[in-house]
């Protein structure tokens, strides 16, 4: 790459344009390892592309395989070699490359754009060009260069990140274990541990926080956009909660699921944003969230007023809200709230909840300022 498509590249990323990459699909022959495994089945990695493999691990970077190679041979050659754990969803077979790309890519539910693919063969990287043009193609010549390209390089690697792929890969078995499942879903729940910790949010923990408000669109009721400084400025402040959902089961963590911000008046708590994960919505999230805030809005006394913005995306919150109690009320708690142009306003009048079945939830007492998490219970 020249210094002129460097820097075209690195605008590119920093105005949105372009996307980080999400998941990197690599070939194997002559890319991943020098040589062709059918004629050499000692094939080797060198240190250097085994580096670049770890490191774009560590930056939350998913990595996947698409060679045509025998899936057991090829899969058992990257075992030898100790990084096997580092793919996902690999796809080695005959087919069309970029029909693997394709179907990686539904899988992880990522869309193209911000899919990359290395291959050695001109002819490779043109056929997945030519079906897939929103993904980046590299040549194996780059492979050692990648680390230093722009979309390759977060601008904040959370401990999350780090831990991407192995959520990933819980995620995949715990769908695995779903799908053979046969009995009713509240059951199956049940089954996978699920312990929901909210808590107020750390400052090693709002860039994940901005990172809710901003890429969560299906199940955020406002839609705005919250920046780490705006958000650090709300955790020094005794009326403002910024509340970080996090959930874990038996396979492993989800890492944080959701966001909540509440301003506490008097009479009424705001809630300004809920925002949770579209990976977590077959658990129920939104609903025990929701459960969780009126329980604690009832036995502190006050009102709930939440804001809603409709977009195109997100009639699930709306739904989640009005099956929660939310509506349209009249009530002397609005006016403490400022007006807003644009935002729908439901308010509760909170009666007590039981918690849920499905999960132990852990939450910190919201009428009490540096209260500790303790189990949701009826008391």
């Amino acid at each position: 790459m020249t210094q002129a498509e460097e820097r075209a590249a690195t605008a590119a990323v920093a105005t949105g344009e372009q996307p980080l990459i999400k998941c990197l699909v690599w070939d194997l022959d002559n890319t991943l390892w020098g040589g062709t495994l059918l004629e050499d089945e000692n094939v080797e990695v060198t240190e250097a592309v085994r580096q670049v493999i770890i490191e774009l691990d560590a930056r939350g970077i998913l990595q996947s395989v698409s060679s045509r190679n025998d899936h057991d041979h090829a899969w058992a050659r990257l075992e030898a070699l100790g990084l096997a754990e580092y793919f996902v969803l690999p796809r080695i077979g005959w087919g069309r490359k970029s029909d693997a790309v394709r179907a990686i890519a539904d899988e992880l539910n990522f869309a193209t754009k911000t899919m990359a693919f290395v291959d050695d063969l001109p002819s490779e990287r043109a056929e997945v060009a030519h079906h897939l043009p929103d993904v980046r193609c590299y040549t194996a010549e780059q492979v050692l260069e990648l680390l230093g390209l722009p979309e390759f390089t977060p601008a904040v690697v959370t401990v999350d990140a780090r831990r991407r792929r192995e959520m990933y890969q819980a995620g995949f078995r715990r769908k695995a274990e779903r799908e053979e499942w046969q009995g009713p879903d509240e059951d199956f729940l049940r089954t996978l541990d699920l312990v929901m910790r909210i808590g107020r949010a750390r400052e090693e923990e709002l860039v994940r926080v901005e990172e809710l408000t901003l890429r969560t669109s299906q199940m955020n009721a406002s839609g705005v956009h919250y920046p780490v400084d705006t958000l650090r400025s709300l955790l020094s402040t005794e009326r403002d909660e910024v509340l970080v959902v996090s959930l874990t089961d038996r396979f492993g963590p989800h890492g944080p699921i959701g966001v909540m911000l509440i301003e506490k008046f008097a009479l009424v708590w705001h809630v300004k944003l809920l925002a949770t994960s579209c990976r977590v919505v077959s658990f129920g999230v939104g609903a025990v969230l929701l459960r969780w805030l009126t329980d604690s809005a009832a036995r502190a006394g006050v009102h709930l007023i939440a804001d809603f913005v409709r977009t195109d995306r997100n009639r699930m919150m709306e739904v989640a809200y009005r099956f929660a109690g939310f509506g349209d009320h009249d009530c002397a708690c609005r006016s403490a709230l400022p007006a807003a142009d644009g935002v729908q306003r439901l308010h509760l009048t909170p009666a007590r909840q039981e918690p849920p079945s499905t999960m132990r939830v852990l939450a910190p007492e919201l009428r009490v300022r540096g209260s500790v998490e303790a189990t949701w219970a009826t008391s």
